[in-house]
Formats: structure tokens, sequence, C-alpha cells
């Protein structure tokens, strides 16, 4: 229930509030919560959540999503100190306008689908996507024609205009990735750094202008550029797995106006997952996929090469606490390589190390295994992860990028899972 809050103020808020004197007319159900809540002035606060989404009302004026009467109503019903009963009117009236939303918002999904699917709305969008592409190509050229070292004073608007042609071009995926090109140059060793984007960017525009690549190979360019498939399409054609999952580690970022948070999980057969959900500042994300546990679940992927990004189509009972079955430095190293074999611009990907030691020298932190090998971590703080491993061998979760692993999660022989 605290990974819901919007920020620590509001989730120790949310605590103090979570008192079942200062609530009136508490209630829920198998779909909502409810109850009334007792303020500063002389009406109480009526808040409800809607269990399945999750959902919240309340009627105080906080700007806060969920404020700290949703946050304290949801930590004593997850205490199970809110017994069952009958709506209330205003809760009947609160569920209804949203299922009404709900099925407008299924009709609009449903025209606009329709749309897409129409042949010459795609081949419109295909021979804008296809005059975007081409531009990139040249200015690709012009960059690297005219040489790098502009790139070092060049001002944001040099890869902001190339990218926001590409955004008129229906190409929003690309032009994130021409976007995200504009730090390079602020980071030691930039030169370099720049030409393998730059080469990996000319390596995708060739790839889209090819006929005979291979079906996934295909899907994984075509969604780097920017063609998506919508949910209930993976959910109904995408490839199924079926397995016991542990989820690994998350991360939020915000960009943009709209924060992103990846889930990452892993299979018992070793198999990686990541599952995004996506939302405006400030407003909850998904947090039905809790770090440290697994479950037994159905999957469906969506296309590519190298299938990673998935959707939760089928839970089988409820998730139990886990530690994932981890590698070595060098298994995971294996991994890695065969993954990008598959799908050259892959950036991220996630690790599970199991027994590794942790050691400092002047280039930082390192995750050591039984071999001697060893990763690079990245932490603005590490303090904690030394603090929970204790000089102690830990299975170590992360996300693995070009600048390192970056952890997200340890297990401890005595502490169990602790999020980093």
């Amino acid at each position: 229930m605290l990974g819901l809050a919007p920020d620590a103020a509001s989730a120790k808020a949310g605590g103090k509030v979570a008192e079942p004197a200062k609530w009136g007319d508490a209630g829920c159900d198998g779909e909502a919560v409810w109850g009334e809540c007792q303020g500063s002035g002389k009406s109480a606060y009526r808040a409800c959540a809607e269990l399945a989404e999750p959902a919240f009302r309340c009627s105080c004026p906080s700007r806060k999503f969920p404020c700290k009467h949703v946050l304290g109503l949801l930590l004593l019903w997850s205490d199970g100190a809110v017994g069952a009963g009958a709506r209330p009117e205003w809760v009947r009236e609160w569920l209804e306008q949203r299922r009404q939303r709900a099925e407008k918002a299924q009709e609009k999904k449903a025209v606009t689908a329709a749309k897409v699917k129409d042949p010459k709305t795609a081949e419109a969008r295909e021979r804008q996507v296809a005059a975007g592409v081409a531009d990139l190509d040249q200015w690709l050229r012009d960059q690297v024609a005219h040489g790098l070292a502009q790139a070092e004073k060049a001002p944001y608007r040099l890869w902001d205009d190339a990218a926001r042609r590409l955004v008129d071009a229906k190409a929003g995926a690309l032009a994130g990735q021409v976007r995200s090109l504009a730090a390079v140059p602020r980071q030691p060793g930039w030169p370099g750094r720049l030409l393998e984007e730059y080469a990996l960017l000319r390596l995708l525009v060739t790839a889209y202008g090819r006929d005979d690549l291979p079906g996934p190979l295909r899907e994984t360019v075509r969604a780097r550029i920017g063609f998506t498939q919508g949910q209930d399409e993976v959910l109904a054609e995408g490839q199924r797995v079926r397995d016991r999952w542990c989820v690994i580690g998350s991360r939020d970022t915000a960009q943009d106006q709209l924060t992103t948070r990846r889930v990452w999980l892993r299979a018992r057969s070793g198999r990686p997952a990541l599952v995004l959900s996506f939302g405006a500042p400030g407003r909850p994300l998904d947090a039905s996929l809790v770090v440290g546990t697994e479950l037994d679940a159905e999957l469906a992927f969506y296309p590519g090469a190298q299938p990673l990004r998935a959707l939760v189509a089928e839970r089988y009972g409820q998730a139990v606490p886990g530690v994932p079955d981890g590698t070595s430095v060098q298994g995971f190293l294996d991994e890695h390589a065969a993954a990008v074999a598959a799908d050259p611009w892959l950036d991220r990907l996630p690790a599970v190390l199991e027994q590794v030691r942790l050691a400092r020298d002047e280039q930082g932190l390192w995750a050591v295994d039984g071999d001697e090998q060893s990763l690079p971590l990245r932490l603005a703080d590490p303090w904690r992860l030394l603090a929970v491993s204790g000089g102690q061998p830990v299975t170590l979760a992360g996300e693995w990028t070009r600048q390192g692993l970056r952890a997200l999660a340890a297990w401890h022989a005595d502490e169990g899972a602790v999020i980093l």
C-alpha cells in the first residue's frame, strides 16, 4: 500500500491516519473499500478506492494522488481492520461513473484501432515514417562528415530539432533515441560513445529499409522506430509463457511529463521479462508486482528478436516471498552476448548474480563472484547494500547497461529481500 504513495511525506501522513478511531462508516467488498475520516473541518472526508486498478477518490482538497486519507484507509484495509459492508450511494455512483468512462474509452480505442488498421491510414503512415527515416539518415551523414568536435559545445536544439522532425513523421520511438543523445557530450569519453550511438542509429535506419529481415528482427526494428502494438493485440496474439516468475527489481524514471515504471522478472527457467507501466508525474503506477515475491503466472510477450517486454496475462494463486535463481558473472555475460547478438540495439538487461561479495577500489564498487570475476556497480548511495551484505555473499539483482550494473535488490540469508 505504501508503494502507491506519491512521496515519502504522503506515506508518513497516511500512516498517521491509519487508525480505526479516526474512521466512520468504513466498509469493503470484493471490489472497493470506503470510509469517512474526520478532518480539521466540520464535515468528514469521504475516501474510497477501487481495488482492481487501483483507483482512488477523496473529497479532501489535497492535490496529491492518492492523498493521505486514501492511503490510511488502504493501510487499515490491508491490516484487516475494515469489515465487509454494503456500499453507500456515493461509492456506488463513483464506481458507476468509472464503469461508464471505461466503456466510452474502450469504444474510442476500438474506433482508433479500426483507423490504424485501415489500409489507407497504414500506407500513409508508412510513407511519413519512411520520409522521416530518410531525413535522419542524411542528418547522421552530415554529423559524421562535419566531425564530432562541434557536438561538445552544440546547443540542445541540434538534437531536439532532429527529434521533432521524427515526431512529425510519426516515428516517436526513434525521436526519443535521438533526443537522448544531447547528454552524451557531457560525459567522459564522449566522442567514442557518440560515434557508437550514431552507428547504432545508422544500423537501425539501414535495417528499416530492408525487406529481407527475419520476421522477429523486423518486429524489433519497427518497434524501435515507433510502430507499437496494443495490449489487446499482444494478449490475443503474443507468445505466452507460464512459469514461476520472481520479481527482481523495479525502477521509475521521469521524462517528458511521463513517469515510466520498469519491473524486471526472472523465470525459474532463467527467462527474463520486463513489465512497463506509465503515468503522469504524481499519479500512481501499477504496484501489483512486488519486488522480492514470486508468482505463478502466464506472461504474453511483445514480438521481437529478443522478446523482453511482456504483459501479465493470467495469475494463478497469490504471490509468495521468493529468491530468484542467479548465475555467475560469466554466465550473465554469456546471456548478455546472446541477447545483443539477437538485438543489437538492446540497451538494458536484467542480471541476477548468485553468491557475490562487494569489493571497492579507486574506480568504485564491484560485484565479485566465487570465480573472482566482477562487474562494476552503479549506486548513488552504496551504504544500504554494504550494510545488508555485511561482507557476506548475497544474491544481487540489477539492471545492466553500458555504464555498469544498477543494483535494484539483494537477498541475504538473514535479512531476506532488500530493495536498494
